[in-house]
């Protein structure tokens, strides 16, 4: 089974889609006023956004996008008016994370983990 996508809710679709477009997100799909879908900048998955008419729950979601150079990324999104929660930093997990929220409130975060994502020291092997 692989992962194909993540879709996340909006209050505000065009807000939304300007949003992620400013990520470096292309845009695939945009079907009427309810629903767009994107291409990732490395081309190896797609995320999209569907329209809500009620609250959005955000919960304890986080949606993780893996960028090689963290601090360039953050530091071009914070020049495009991009304002982030933390900063790029150095976790515990063995993961360089900053996070920040798209216009509906969604948890993002920005990480880079290398090899640490799929094997770090505490892997369970079997």
């Amino acid at each position: 089974m692989d992962m194909n996508q993540v879709t996340l809710g909006t209050l505000n679709l065009a807000e939304s889609i300007s949003f992620y477009k400013t990520l470096g997100f292309r845009l695939i799909v945009h079907s009427a006023n309810h629903y767009a879908r994107f291409e990732l900048p490395r081309g190896n998955a797609t995320f999209s956004l569907h329209m809500t008419e009620n609250q959005i729950d955000h919960g304890s979601n986080v949606t993780h996008f893996e960028v090689e150079d963290i601090d360039k990324k953050h530091a071009e999104l914070t020049a495009a008016g991009i304002v982030f929660d933390t900063e790029p930093t150095d976790e515990s997990w063995l993961w360089r994370e900053a996070r920040f929220r798209d216009p509906a409130g969604n948890i993002l975060c920005l990480y880079y983990a290398g090899d640490n994502r799929r094997y770090p020291p505490w892997r369970r092997e079997g």
